[in-house]
């Protein structure tokens, strides 16, 4: 895979993702599916309050298409890795878009339980591994700088289950200011699509960079001031297939660092909830953590810029170590 071919992969998941934004926001709009903001929520993101949202819908159906598109144009673009991607993508998002929907247009503030979104993911992750069982696949977890591995066997079923179900949540729960998202996800898949080259997975690396020029798209329309929010429809559905990839490419411990955005992120609702529940105290002002440094004073561009750089460099670290 050359160099233009990446590039040209990018730009046409870029140029999609940015026409069917144009087209679908101001449906969106005149459909008033607008974004509902918690009254827990810091106060200046009050204002964000009827932003269209489901805005996942734009780069879900821009790297469906791409990747179809791409099939008939590029040799073993499509193989059972790929398919398999698309399946959780689609998977995760149509749980997402459900519990969007519930949301905003049904008007119940809790959407679907979390019950039923674990179900979901669950069931959608259990389909993934047993359609990967079906041909060669490799049941161990390699130790990230290291030669050794630990072969997980049948139990590989429920490392898959709990990696995608926690990194889905992980980024729906970082999703909460202008472009967080958009842009930690893109430097995550960039970085995935360089590992598929690096190990001559050409189908994985296409995919990758797909996915990372839709994000790309849409930053156009989600970096502040948003005119469009992912909402669950797209985090949940990134979070899973940044997972699968990570399993894919047979990193999956490297996802730790790669996105360690949505790890401390995690983190610090855990960190809060048990802190509040056994001690009546807050560690943070409020949780996830983005969300403390807003009400520290520091500016919803300045979190975001900040964020990204930490997500870069825990991206091109141990790429670059890996590489090099």
């Amino acid at each position: 895979m050359t160099l233009v071919t990446t590039i040209t992969v990018i730009a046409v998941a870029f140029i999609l993702t940015a026409l069917i934004g144009m087209a679908i926001i101001p449906l969106l709009r005149r459909l008033k599916f607008g974004q509902s903001i918690r009254e827990e929520g810091p106060d200046a993101h009050k204002k964000k309050a009827g932003t269209p949202t489901m805005g996942g819908l734009i780069f879900l159906s821009s790297i469906i298409i791409t990747m179809l598109a791409l099939s008939y144009i590029v040799e073993d673009v499509l193989t059972t890795q790929t398919i398999v991607l698309m399946i959780v993508l689609a998977g995760f998002g149509v749980i997402g878009f459900l519990d969007d929907f519930i949301i905003v247009v049904m008007k119940r503030n809790l959407g679907l339980t979390s019950i039923q979104k674990l179900i979901g993911q669950i069931i959608i992750a259990i389909i993934a591994y047993f359609l990967l069982k079906m041909g060669p696949f490799d049941t161990t977890v390699g130790i990230s700088f290291t030669d050794l591995s630990i072969d997980l066997g049948i139990f590989y079923v429920a490392f898959l289950v709990f990696w995608l179900v926690g990194f889905s949540n992980a980024v729906n729960l970082t999703d909460g200011l202008d472009g967080l998202v958009a842009g930690t996800s893109t430097i995550a898949f960039a970085v995935f699509g360089v590992y598929g080259l690096v190990y001559e997975q050409v189908d994985i690396a296409i995919f990758s960079f797909v996915v990372a020029g839709a994000m790309l798209g849409f930053l156009l329309f989600n970096m502040k001031p948003a005119k469009v929010f992912m909402g669950d429809t797209g985090s949940l559905a990134l979070g899973g297939v940044l997972a699968m990839l990570s399993i894919l490419v047979k990193q999956e411990l490297l996802l730790l660092i790669i996105g360690i955005v949505y790890v401390v992120e995690t983190l610090s609702v855990m960190i809060q909830v048990t802190s509040f529940k056994l001690t009546g105290k807050r560690v943070f002002k409020m949780s996830p953590i983005h969300h403390h440094f807003e009400l520290s004073g520091w500016s919803e561009r300045k979190i975001v810029i900040v964020f990204w750089g930490v997500a870069f460099l825990a991206a091109i670290v141990p790429l670059l170590l890996e590489v090099l």
